[in-house]
């Protein structure tokens, strides 16, 4: 598992096809935007974890 802090606007690009943005962070709450492939399924961990 990879841990790195990034700041509002920085990313992360995983196999150059997949890219995670910060977008927002404050107060303990973060929102990332994510670009994959239509054929990549994106999932909540909250929803994995029920099947």
């Amino acid at each position: 598992m990879l841990v790195v802090g990034r700041k509002p606007g920085q990313y992360i690009v995983i196999n150059e096809k997949i890219i995670i943005k910060v977008v927002k962070s404050e107060e303990g709450h973060l929102r990332l935007a994510i670009e994959a492939p239509k054929d990549i399924p994106i999932v909540r961990g909250e929803l994995f974890n029920q099947e």
